[in-house]
């Protein structure tokens, strides 16, 4: 009498459905190992392909800067905090059409989630400066936590566009001297502060900012907006376009500084 003759072959089945499922996960585990080391290394590990920029070799004529010289018909134009996923793209565009060049100093927590972003500012000519990391207050810090907010914030910079930051801006413009002395010397990074304040933060309201910009623009000026404001990137075309019909020209930060460090700097302002 046969026992049970279906045994043997639900064992085979059993045996061959074991077998091709330990294969799928110990090929799930590679493929994620692989991905893993793929990533970009900790935000404590050094990066050895760090590029001092030439900029730097030079130091600049002051540690800190409001704004250029006012005997140019230039302005340079700065985004503070962002990127920003809808806000960031908008900007670029409107940059983009009238070929103008500008600086942003992000935030590394925010390079860090739209990398691809940071990576397109860069990619069409603009600046981008150390803006830390959280946008904590510096002043307030002890100098190894400032290190590590420029670090982090260095290392999304470098991550996302392989370019390394020449300059940085305190979060609220709040630094002591000797912070700023501090970060100088450790990283040659002058402080950007600004001669303009659109407060677009506080009125929200696109009309008040192109008033603001209008009313305090002076050639050599370092103008501040945030590219996470709305009312910054709604205003943004209507006082683009009425400072170039008042003969401005933008330049990024560090190009402010070289030309206004100059003795004669007529003929080497970016066109």
């Amino acid at each position: 009498m046969a026992r049970h003759p279906m045994k043997p072959l639900l064992q085979i089945i059993m045996t061959a459905f074991t077998s091709l499922l330990f294969a799928a996960i110990v090929g799930c585990a590679s493929s994620h190992a692989e991905t893993a080391s793929l990533q970009a290394p900790p935000l404590s590990q050094p990066n050895p392909s760090y590029q001092v920029p030439p900029y730097q070799t030079t130091a600049p004529a002051k540690l800190r800067w409001i704004s250029g010289r006012n005997d140019l018909q230039i302005a340079a134009l700065t985004f503070d905090d962002g990127p920003h996923p809808q806000y960031t793209p908008r900007i670029l565009a409107e940059l983009k059409k009238r070929n103008v060049k500008a600086t942003f100093f992000t935030l590394g927590r925010s390079v860090d989630r739209w990398p691809e972003i940071t990576a397109q500012i860069a990619a069409d000519g603009h600046e981008i400066g150390n803006h830390t990391y959280t946008h904590g207050n510096l002043s307030k810090m002890s100098t190894a936590n400032i290190k590590k907010e420029m670090d982090q914030g260095r290392d999304a910079i470098v991550r996302a566009t392989g370019q390394h930051p020449r300059i940085m801006r305190a979060p609220y413009g709040a630094i002591k001297s000797s912070q700023r002395q501090m970060i100088y010397d450790t990283y040659k990074y002058p402080e950007i502060f600004w001669s303009v304040d659109s407060r677009d933060w506080e009125s929200k309201n696109a009309a008040s900012v192109t008033n603001v910009i209008m009313k305090t623009t002076r050639p050599g000026g370092i103008i501040l907006v945030h590219d996470i404001q709305k009312s910054a990137v709604d205003a943004l075309p209507v006082f683009l376009d009425r400072l170039i019909a008042k003969g401005y020209k933008f330049v990024t930060v560090s190009e402010l500084i070289r030309v206004s460090s100059l003795a004669n700097p007529e003929s080497a302002i970016a066109r």
